[in-house]
C-alpha cells in the first residue's frame, strides 16, 4: 500500500508542475543541473550509431543530449509515466525534427523492452521518485547490453559540516517557497525536497548498483556533494 502511495503521489507532482519544470530546475540547482549532465555525458563516452534509453526522462533535457550524441545512425529513447511531461518533451522534438530519438510512456519499475537492448542506459534526477530504487536498477540491468552501461545523476547527501547544513535549509525551506512563488505548487516542491532528503548517500547508492549486477561502479561528486554520478557496467560475460 505504501509503494502505491508513493507512486500515486509522484504521479500527481509531476503531472502538476511539467509546464515549469525546465525552468524551476534551474532555479532550483543554480543553473547547475546542465554542467553535471555535460560532465557525465563526457565520462560515458557515447559514440555515433550507440542506442540509449533515458528512464524517468521527465521533459527530456537528457534525451536530447543523448540523440545528439549518438548521431543520425544511433536511436534513443525517453520513458517517463507522466504523460504531461512526455507532452513537453515530445512538443520539444516537433520543433528539433530529431528522427533518431522516441519518447515512449512507461513504468521505471517494469520497462516494456527486450533484454540486452541498449548500449546505455540513463536515469537523471528520477530514481528518488520511485518506489523501488534497486527494483528500478536491476531493470535498468536487464536492459542494458552485456558490456554496457548504466548512469545515474542525482541529488546526493553532502557530508561537508556547515555546506551540508546549509544545503538542508535550502532545500526544507527556501526551494517549496520558491515553488509557491514561481510554479504555484507548494506542496509539491515540499515534495521533491522530501525524496532527495531520503535518497541514499554515494557509498549506499553504489551497493545498489552492485546489489543489481553492475560492477566497475564510478561515482563522481558534483558542488559539495549536492548531485553524484554512478555509472556502472554489465558484466561482458556472466561468471
Amino acid at each position: 500500500m505504501a509503494q502505491e502511495t508513493k507512486e500515486q503521489r509522484v504521479h500527481h507532482v509531476f503531472e502538476k508542475i511539467y509546464d515549469r519544470y525546465d525552468f524551476m530546475n534551474s532555479v532550483i540547482s543554480f543553473r547547475r543541473h546542465r554542467a553535471w549532465r555535460r560532465s557525465v555525458m563526457k565520462k560515458m563516452q557515447v559514440q555515433p550509431g550507440d542506442s540509449a534509453l533515458d528512464v524517468c526522462c521527465g521533459t527530456g533535457d537528457w534525451s536530447f543530449s543523448l540523440a545528439k550524441a549518438v548521431g543520425p545512425k544511433g536511436q534513443v529513447t525517453g520513458l517517463d509515466f507522466s504523460k504531461n511531461m512526455l507532452s513537453v518533451a515530445e512538443k520539444k522534438n516537433a520543433e528539433k525534427s530529431i528522427e533518431q530519438l522516441s519518447f515512449t510512456w512507461g513504468n521505471a519499475m517494469e520497462l516494456p523492452f527486450e533484454d540486452n537492448s541498449f548500449d546505455f542506459v540513463t536515469i537523471g534526477f528520477g530514481l528518488r521518485n520511485v518506489p523501488d530504487y534497486l527494483q528500478v536498477l536491476k531493470e535498468m540491468y536487464r536492459v542494458v547490453k552485456p558490456g554496457g552501461k548504466v548512469v545515474c545523476l542525482e541529488t546526493s547527501q553532502p557530508t561537508m559540516f556547515g555546506f551540508k547544513q546549509v544545503y538542508y535549509f535550502y532545500f526544507k525551506r527556501i526551494m517549496p517557497v520558491l515553488g509557491k512563488l514561481l510554479a504555484k505548487s507548494y506542496d509539491e516542491y515540499s515534495w521533491l525536497q522530501e525524496s532527495a532528503k531520503d535518497f541514499p548517500g554515494k557509498k549506499e547508492l553504489r551497493g545498489l548498483f552492485q546489489q543489481a549486477g553492475l560492477t566497475n561502479v564510478k561515482i563522481k561528486t558534483y558542488t559539495g556533494g549536492v548531485a553524484a554520478m554512478h555509472m556502472g557496467e554489465k558484466p561482458a560475460v556472466r561468471d
